[in-house]
């Protein structure tokens, strides 16, 4: 028996393109993580930057200022006295629309003697995005009691990367850049792209400095004990060179009243557990600021750093976690999905007519083709959402108005469902991709090795997925009753009797008494995946489970295989593909334990929702700014330790945002029913860390109601603080 040692690297063997799955797309991580870093977002820009707010003066990590899906600005360093200032602290504003950095002098020395030691000088670094330009705000003040001399410099350079380069790829040929100065006060960088496009930063300063080139500015400062001088730069993304930018305060103010016109409709929760509302005040921030404006309406992009785009199945269940509290998501959801909803067959971007939009991308890769997501229609599972949500959308709001205007797209999706979806005709829909350079699998879990056997060997052939049935079953019966309130009688009850049938051939084709579960899949040659995975999880969100098999998948769901202590695992321990450091196959994604909670509560099973509520709160009060990432590990938890991060989730990511509003809907039970004017609690609990919890604008129609729950041991009681208009409110009891 030979070992072989990881410092032996010249016998190790390079892995395969098969083993790695869709390779060029694999998000690599290379080196250790890098250090604490900061997010802000508005619109089609982003940023991150460490926590002295600098660009790339680290190495690692996906630093930089973003504009649409090209990095516009790759380095921005602070200087003084040719030095990098100490770190005091740094710290974003609650509803993320501002970062502030606090900085010092180090000791500065001369022949090793100390001319001026540390802690004379507060330098603050104020930060923000609005429109497509970072504003940065430098206030240098003197603490000394003499006067104080020194030089500031602002080191900057872009390498105008596409974000596919900065996750990895590399590319054989690039454009060509330039840069150069225009005036005292301006510094441009260029890029002419491959693509026939030139993407321009804009660097203005206020006051000029003395000394400007293509890849420095430096002030000479002296100040008098006391004294504050400011320094204004403003970086603008393919922004005219003498386009005025808005004065560092006036644009700050703006971008805050903007944030607030934005959350004005929203229902606000409050509890009488402080981390549970830090918690909560973090998800609604991220969410803010992960909201887009678009010409369609307000959409939740993804996530940063890497899918900070639109996502279609992202969006769709964002939508859906934030019906109750903001349906106007939906609403801008919907519409931009529909118009940008396929219309003819294309294979090299998987698009076929009716199927919705999985990911769109504006960088240089994608216009060339080196990418296939300019718009890209890979996955399986957003046209049966699209449905969905519009279905429930409907239920939700009364809106018919642009349930009908979105009609002709709803028949569209529907009729690529019963089409091309489901090619052999057996009724359940699959995937295979239509080139090798679109996504090997197409579901949520969507890495190369997420869709396996029992004994291990990968799914092969179109793929059957069991979630996937079940979103077609929840889709057809939404959109259905939806149908019968537009008076399109016939049309429903087609709809509800294929639901019917849907329903009656995946409880054939898809359960496993051996595990327990149904099959995470069906293969190609309609062999089952009897693999115990929390998809079967989704299934109780979308109805399709019988309820005397409910309570056995939500048992073992909550059973210690799949629950961690912190939530409920992708794939059970135990599994051949068990990994808790893995992607999909073992880690813990808040959204989909949400989805889950909206399933057992669905089926009445409200003490499991309480565990899980309680596992996910915990986890939270662990993590940087109570913010749950896109998914963290699934290590078993342990006393007085937190749970394992995972190196390259997405933090914030808007479905992860929105998990703790789902998990109070499903702990509430709450029903919004504007057909009856009624606002209902079903089986309402709160967990036992939760005393209390009020929504306040809590908004059916034209009513708004302010409502406190309060736990007495097992059973809950409500108070109305505030209420117009003539909505019921009440609490609904049934198994």
């Amino acid at each position: 028996m030979s070992i072989q040692t990881l410092s032996d690297t010249t016998s190790l063997a390079p892995i395969s393109k098969e083993e790695v799955g869709e390779l060029p797309f694999y998000i690599a991580a290379t080196g250790p993580a890098s250090g604490p870093r900061w997010t802000l977002k508005h619109d089609d820009a982003f940023a991150v930057v460490d926590s002295l707010g600098d660009m790339g003066a680290a190495a690692a990590g996906p630093n930089g200022l973003f504009f649409e899906d090209t990095r516009f600005l790759s380095r921005l360093e602070l200087l003084v006295n040719g030095q990098q200032p100490l770190l005091l602290g740094s710290n974003i504003r609650d509803d993320n629309s501002m970062l502030s950095v606090d900085l010092t002098n180090p000791d500065f020395l001369i022949d090793g003697k100390i001319v001026l030691q540390k802690d004379l000088l507060h330098i603050s670094r104020t930060f923000f995005l609005w429109r497509g330009t970072a504003y940065v705000r430098l206030a240098v003040s003197n603490h000394a009691d003499r006067p104080i001399g020194l030089s500031l410099s602002l080191l900057y350079g872009s390498d105008f990367a596409d974000l596919f380069e900065v996750r990895g790829m590399r590319r054989a040929h690039r454009g060509s850049a330039e840069r150069r100065t225009n005036g005292k006060d301006i510094v441009s960088l260029a890029y002419r792209g491959l693509d026939g496009i030139t993407r321009t930063t804009t660097l203005t300063f206020d006051p000029p400095p003395p000394e400007l080139s293509a890849s420095e500015a430096t002030y000479r400062l002296d100040l008098a004990p006391g004294q504050m001088q400011p320094i204004y730069l403003a970086i603008g993304c393919n922004a005219a060179e003498r386009q005025q930018a808005k004065p560092f305060l006036k644009g700050l103010l703006e971008a805050r009243r903007e944030l607030r016109v934005r959350a004005r409709d929203t229902t606000s929760v409050e509890t009488s557990n402080e981390v549970l509302n830090e918690m909560l005040c973090q998800s609604a921030a991220d969410l803010q600021m992960l909201m887009t404006e678009t010409p369609q309406g307000r959409y939740p992009y993804a996530g940063i750093p890497w899918y900070s785009t639109t996502f279609g199945r992202d969006g769709l269940i964002t939508a859906l976690q934030m019906l109750w509290c903001d349906p106007s998501v939906a609403r801008g959801v919907l519409r931009r999905l529909a118009a940008y909803q396929a219309t003819r067959t294309d294979p090299a971007s998987d698009a076929e007519p009716g199927k919705i939009l999985h990911e769109m991308r504006g960088g240089e890769m994608a216009a060339l083709g080196e990418v296939p997501f300019a718009r890209y229609y890979g996955s399986v599972d957003s046209t049966p959402l699209f449905v969905l949500l519009a279905g429930l959308y409907a239920e939700r709001t009364g809106d018919l108005g642009t349930v009908k205007a979105l009609w002709s797209a709803i028949e569209a999706a529907l009729a690529w469902i019963d089409g091309p979806g489901d090619p052999d005709g057996d009724g359940f829909i699959e995937y295979c991709r239509a080139t090798e350079l679109g996504l090997a699998n197409q579901g949520w879990k969507d890495s190369f090795d997420a869709v396996f056997h029992a004994d291990g060997p990968l799914a092969e052939g179109r793929i059957a997925l069991a979630e996937v049935q079940g979103y077609v079953f929840a889709a057809k019966r939404s959109i259905g009753r939806c149908a019968r309130r537009l008076g399109r009688v016939e049309q429903a009850d087609r709809l509800e009797a294929e639901a019917r049938r849907l329903a009656e051939r995946f409880e054939t084709a898809f359960w496993c008494p051996d595990i327990g579960s149904y099959a995470l899949a069906l293969d190609g040659h309609k062999e089952q995946c009897r693999v115990a995975t929390s998809n079967a999880g989704q299934l109780l969100f979308t109805g399709i489970v019988r309820p005397d098999r409910a309570a056995e998948v939500a048992a073992g769901l909550l059973g210690p295989r799949f629950f961690s202590g912190w939530g409920i695992r992708t794939v059970a321990q135990g599994q051949a593909r068990y990994n808790p450091m893995s992607y999909h196959n073992g880690s813990v994604w808040p959204h989909d334990n949400a989805l889950i909670a909206l399933g057992l509560a669905r089926y009445g099973f409200k003490q499991a929702v309480d565990q899980l509520f309680k596992g996910l709160f915990d986890a939270a009060s662990y993590m940087d700014l109570r913010r749950l990432p896109e998914l963290f590990c699934g290590f078993r938890r342990q006393a007085n330790r937190g749970p394992t991060l995972y190196p390259v989730a997405c933090s914030p990511q808007a479905w992860a945002s929105a998990t703790p509003f789902s998990l109070i809907e499903a702990a509430l039970g709450l029903e919004l029913d504007p057909e009856r004017d009624e606002i209902r609690l079903r089986n309402p609990r709160l967990p036992s860390f939760l005393d209390e919890v009020t929504l306040r604008n809590l908004r059916l129609a034209e009513t708004r109601v302010d409502i406190t729950i309060r736990r007495h041991r097992h059973d809950v009681s409500i108070e109305i603080a505030r209420q117009q208009g003539e909505a019921q409110v009440a609490i609904v009891s049934s198994r």
